[in-house]
Order: C-alpha cells, then structure tokens, then sequence
C-alpha cells in the first residue's frame, strides 16, 4: 500500500478515535509494508515537528488548499456581487448572440431594427429538445446546435456581399471560387497585404462565429438545466405566443412579431443547391442543341464579308450611367458630344438595350452570354459551355474563313483556355500589348493604350483578310480610382506617360466605402472609356469598319442601388449605311445612347438575332 494511503487511513483513523497508547499506533502501520523509499517529506522531518503520522490529514490539506483555489475563485469568493454581475452579462451576451443570429438577415437592406423585435421558432424548439435531454447528450446536442447557427451566420453574411456585388445570393455548390477571386481583386485594388489582411480577418471572422456560437448555446443550456422549472414554463408562454402571433398576424413595427427566419434560410440554401443540380444537367443538354450549330461556314455572315468587326465590352457600363441623376448628365453629354463626332467623320449609330445575365461583377459571364447565345448566369453553366463546342459569335467569324480573329484582353493575366472556345487566332493578355506604365487599381492599363496597342499590333498591319476582334476594356472596373485621363494619342508610347495620371488620382480608400464617390467616379470611368473608344473609331477607323460596343453588366448595388435592372446599352456604329439598314427593324434608337423605350432583349437573344441579321442560314445541331 503507498504511503499516502496509509497516512490517509491514518489520518481519518486519528479523527475517529483517540489512541491511547504508542502500541495500538504502532500496530496500525505494519499492516502495510514500507516501500523501500519512501517520498521525500518522510525522510526529511525536522526535530520538534509534529508526528508526520499523526498530523499527515491536517498537514496535508493545509498545503493543497491554496492550490485547489483558483485565483479567479478567490475573486468571486471576494466579490460575489461583481461575480454575479459579471456570470449575468454572459448568459445574457450568449442569449442575444443566438437570438441574434437566428433573426440575421441575409441582406444589407434588412439589418434594421426591427428585424431584432421578434421571438424565433428555432430558439423555443432548441429549448425544448435542450430541456429534455440529459446531461452529456445535451452538452454535445448544444454544441451542434450553436455551430449550425453559426455556419448559417456566416452564409447569411456571404449572402450579404454577394448581394451587394453581384446581386444575387451566395451558392454553396458553385460560388467558393469568386472568394479568391475577391481575394485577388482586393490585392489588385487594394494591395497584396490589405489582401491578406482581409482573408484572414474573414477566416478568423467565420471561425470565430462557429465557435462562439457553440459556447454561448453551451452556457445557455447549462442555465436551463440549473432552471429547469421555469425554462419549462417560459419555453410553454413563448410556444404559446409564438403561435398566436402566427395566427392572428401580429406585427411590430411592420414586422412579424413570430419568426422562422433561420428555418427560412436554411430551407433557401437546400433550395439552391438542389436547383443547381438539376440546372446543370439541364443546360448541358440545351447547349448541345445550336441553331447555328451545323450551318457551314459559307452560310455565316455573308454580309459582312469585307469588314472588319469589332466587339467591344465596356466593364460596367449598365443603365444606371445612363439613367442615375448624379451620373447620367456626365455620359450622357459624352456619348452625345462622340455621335456628334462620329458623324462628322462619315460614321453613324443605332443603340438598344440587352438585360445581362450577370450583375455587379463576373463580366466573363456577361461576354459568354452575348457571344454564346445562351444564358450563363453561374461558374457552373460558364464551365459547361465553354468546355463545350457551341457555336459562339465570335467562332463564327473563324468558321467562314474569310477573317482573322483576335482577342485583346488587358484583364488576362494568368492562362486562358477559353480562346479556342470562342474561336480566336490570337490572344493578347495583360503582358503581350506592351504596357510599362501604372496600374490603375484592378485594370492592368489604360483604355487608350489598349485600343493603340490593337492598332499597332493587328488593326494597322496590312492583312490579307479583314479583322473580327473582342475587346475587353477594363478602366471602368471598380473600385473606380484612380480613373485614367485622355493624353495625346501620339505621346502614348509605352504607356510611361500615365506615371503621373496615376499618381494625381483618387486612392481606392478614398472612394470605395463612399456611395457618392464611387457613383461619381464610377460616371468619370464611364466617360472616359467610351470617349477613348469613339476617339479611335475617329482616329483609325475605316469605311470598312463595324464596331459593336456594350455593357457586360450594371455596376454594384452602392453605385446602381439595390432594385436596379441589369439592362446594359448596346450599340453598332458603321459608315456603311447597308450595315444599319439591316437592323431597321430592331427599332433601335439613332445614336449612341439608347432612349429610355428603346427595345430591351435578353442578352442571350443577341447572338442569333445578329447572325439572321447578317444574313446567317439556321442548321441546328441536334442535342
């Protein structure tokens, strides 16, 4: 037996009994023989100290009572009544942080008072099953509950920005790539550690919300079971209100008093991932089958054999530049000033609406929509079609044979596969048009220098056949600062003369938490990107020349608001007078601002409508 057992027996045997002679002591202790060495404080007694024997139960719980204390338990003991206080903040911090996050809207919009009035389902049904549970089970069905709070928290709040950026919720199937595309737009925007930062403060964020979660519905459930009673009969009256609430209709300030909001949440999450399954089997099939598909080459566009076609997306240009009070008179004043223009040099327009299949952001869908003559509003679809071989605008310029294609993509700066699914010769990125000079913000160069760069490289080289090139300009991109301005065409050079644009321009910071700022700013990208584009039209065009400029999508909610469309405008500018008479009966509007009535066509319609324009004879391919 060790010996602090038998001091143990010894010490409980001493508070019993009194022993009356050194012999009935002695007795005791052999019953259990000695280890041959014994701890440390039985050989090291000190003369006229206590007997160890005796004195082993008293001694030994004088020692360990400091250390059984812990100081935080010393504290309460010292001030019960700050410990009270402070035991009450918590529970009633954990009761408003699940509350809270069971009421939290999924939108930026909702978050107002009065979506905090009201009494959730979810909390009174997360009483009840707590309350009847025991102990560990309880703990354990606790902890679950509150991470899945928190999992649904940090989606509400995905559903926020998504919403904000991109005007639509976020999906749990197909949407985790944008995040590094975020990523990657704040580190162009904002710079690689202001990147970092906000990564890791979002990581940190949703963990910190999971696990928070889970703590407070913890404590919260240790406080039912310690007030079992009157949880029982609280849990009963809330039932009881809830589902009169729910009856009667009763609101608080144009709220529901009742709420299944979380409940809500997660059944519109289900909803989206399920639909989104079911979509992409159902676009695979409808991507097969091309009313174009099998129509050979001699059949496309006959007429416009001889031209030289430009496709040109303008980042951002949505209604709202052309409709917003504090935005519309700049543009409009701009594209009036470059018709004028434009006419003066031989040209003229038509103009219309399209309604793009993505808003606020994603511009690659928005291209692939108008080209592809399919609706491609997800990664998932965008993935589908272009691993695919339907038949795009652009690929049925190559088709023919009777052109070149060329891509110039100044936002490119990394692979690009889809080239050959749009069907270009070549491409030039971000790091084959020459640039040297700044960049500003996300877009990689200037407008003006991209569209010199297209005519040094391909428009102004003598060819053999005529030219059909996308264009992709990128200076209206958000954050909207700095905005590049117009410099003389001929002191372009290698794009150093934008050194002291860039560093005369707004700073990203300055703008982008500022609703009128960034609409402001926004108005000046707008101007001048399409004052560089009918400049070089004026500069290099020819009588053969067909331009064809739109808007991939409006921009972000802070700048268009949260119930605009996502109308863009679109417009073809030719010399030739045949090229329009061959869109007469779009009813478009002359010039290049598209009036308020003008026709508005999904953006997926303009593909098929332009190839039957053109003169294109239908071959569908069969699914």
């Amino acid at each position: 037996m060790p010996v602090s057992t038998r001091l143990r027996r010894l010490a409980r045997k001493s508070t019993t009994a009194p022993r009356t002679s050194e012999t009935a002591e002695t007795a005791e202790i052999p019953q259990t023989p000695e280890p041959p060495e014994p701890p440390e404080p039985l050989e090291t007694s000190a003369p006229g100290t206590p007997d160890q024997t005796s004195g082993a139960g008293e001694g030994t719980a004088a020692r360990s009572r400091p250390a059984a204390r812990s100081r935080l338990a010393d504290l309460r003991d010292a001030h019960p009544a700050a410990a009270r206080a402070v035991r009450l903040g918590l529970h009633v911090l954990a009761a408003a942080l699940v509350v809270g996050a069971l009421l939290l809207p999924n939108t930026a919009a909702g978050l107002r008072p009065n979506r905090f009035t009201r009494i959730p389902a979810e909390a009174i049904i997360g009483v009840v099953l707590l309350l009847a549970l025991p102990r560990r089970p309880r703990i354990v069905v606790a902890a679950l509950y509150g991470a899945g709070i928190g999992v649904l928290t940090v989606l509400n709040l995905l559903d926020m920005g998504f919403t904000e950026y991109l005007g639509r919720g976020f999906n749990v199937v197909l949407d985790w790539g944008l995040l590094d595309d975020a990523r990657a737009y704040v580190a162009d925007a904002m710079g690689g550690t202001a990147a970092t930062a906000a990564a890791v403060g979002a990581v940190a964020l949703a963990l910190l919300l999971v696990a928070g979660l889970a703590l407070a519905t913890v404590r919260l459930s240790g406080v039912l079971a310690r007030h079992r009673s009157r949880a029982t009969r609280g849990a009963l009256v809330a039932g009881t209100v809830w589902i009169t609430c729910t009856v009667l209709g009763l609101q608080i300030s144009g709220m529901p008093v009742a709420s299944d909001r979380a409940a809500d949440a997660l059944k519109t999450q289900t909803r989206r991932v399920v639909d989104t399954l079911r979509d992409e089997a159902a676009f695979a099939r409808e991507a097969r089958a091309d009313t174009f598909g099998a129509t050979p080459g001699d059949q496309l566009l006959p007429d416009l054999r001889g031209k030289d076609v430009l496709f040109t997306f303008i980042e951002s240009y949505g209604r709202t530049a052309l409709e917003d009070p504090l935005i519309a008179p700049g543009v409009s004043r701009a594209l009036g000033t470059a018709t004028d223009a434009l006419a003066d040099a031989g040209y003229h327009a038509r103009s219309g609406w399209l309604t793009s299949a993505t808003y606020g952001g994603s511009s690659w869908l928005g291209h692939s929509t108008a080209l592809s003559g399919l609706w491609v509003d997800n990664q998932q679809r965008y993935r589908t079609v272009t691993a695919g071989d339907h038949l795009t605008l652009t690929k049925a310029f190559r088709r023919t044979g009777a052109w070149d294609t060329v891509g110039i993509m100044p936002g490119v700066q990394k692979g690009w596969p889809e080239a050959r699914w749009y069907g270009l010769d070549t491409v030039y990125d971000a790091f084959h048009l020459g640039y040297r000079g700044p960049k500003f913000s996300w877009s990689t160069m200037p407008d003006q220098y991209a569209l010199e760069a297209f005519q040094r490289l391909e428009h102004g080289r003598k060819r053999d056949r005529p030219l059909m090139a996308e264009i992709i300009l990128t200076s209206s991109h958000q954050p909207w600062a700095p905005v590049p301005e117009l410099v003389d065409w001929d002191e372009l050079g290698d794009g150093s003369v934008f050194d002291a644009v860039h560093e005369a321009g707004k700073k990203p910071a300055d703008v982008v938490a500022d609703s009128t700022a960034s609409r402001r700013e926004y108005g000046r990208s707008i101007r001048y990107s399409v004052t560089s584009l009918t400049q070089w039209l004026e500069r290099y065009g020819t009588d053969d020349t067909v331009l064809v400029f739109l808007g991939d999508h409006q921009p972000i909610a802070r700048v268009s608001g949260p119930r605009a469309s996502r109308d863009v405008p679109v417009s073809i500018v030719a010399k030739d007078p045949k090229v329009l008479d061959r869109i007469a009966g779009w009813h478009w509007t002359e010039g290049l601002e598209p009036a308020a009535d003008a026709p508005v066509w999904r953006m997926s319609s303009f593909r098929d409508r332009f190839l039957t324009a053109y003169g294109s004879v239908p071959h569908p391919s069969e699914e």
